[in-house]
């Protein structure tokens, strides 16, 4: 897992409400277990064409979005479902940033095992950068993790809250893996003393 850094991206605006995880990656391509290759297929239905073709009136295939790696969408994002594939879509498409309102509560958490950082910002603050983005697409943000910071060129940032643990975790690209390899000397120590006190388990 990526660490999560400071950075300053193009924000891009998708202004829909209740998207769940089927419409952020379509059942029809969870046949793969690994977390990569599934960012060609975010949005599948919404992105493309029933020829294959790029839907030039999709919001995220807008020449201004390329290359965003901010997420600017509407209210209980990430709904439905408990597909862990639907961050997996988002990370390998490019976002490392989702901004809504309200998440589904498993999207939420899974967010945080794949380097994305989703932020809650309040009705007002969601429609101020909504409309920033509307007046100039392709405007960037900057998002600060350390000081808990969203800022814009229009002044529409703010503070936002994060949990503590998580905050940590994100900003050492730690997933549930990475922090079991932490107590890695740990493990072995026990697997020493278990296998010394019980020689014939270990046979």
């Amino acid at each position: 897992m990526q660490p999560y850094n400071k950075h300053q991206s193009i924000a891009a605006l998708m202004n829909r409400s209740n998207v769940d995880t089927d419409q952020i990656i379509p059942k029809q391509f969870l046949k793969k277990v690994e977390r990569s290759g599934f960012g060609i297929h975010l949005f599948h239905d919404w992105r493309y064409n029933e020829d294959g073709s790029k839907n030039a009136d999709f919001e995220l295939n807008k020449p201004a979005f390329k290359g965003a790696k901010i997420l600017v969408v509407g209210d209980n994002f990430g709904c439905g479902s408990s597909r862990e594939h639907a961050p997996w879509a988002i990370e390998d498409y490019g976002f490392n940033t989702i901004i809504s309102t309200s998440y589904a509560d498993i999207f939420y958490n899974n967010c945080f095992k794949n380097s994305i950082l989703p932020i809650i910002a309040t009705k007002k603050q969601l429609a101020d950068l909504m409309g920033e983005i509307s007046a100039n697409e392709g405007v960037s943000f900057t998002v600060d993790l350390e000081k808990q910071q969203l800022t814009t060129p229009a002044g529409n940032g703010f503070t936002f809250e994060i949990d503590p643990f998580r905050k940590e975790n994100l900003a050492k690209g730690l997933d549930d893996i990475g922090l079991t390899l932490l107590q890695t000397d740990a493990i072995d120590q026990y697997e020493a003393k278990h296998k010394q006190n019980f020689p014939w388990l270990w046979a």
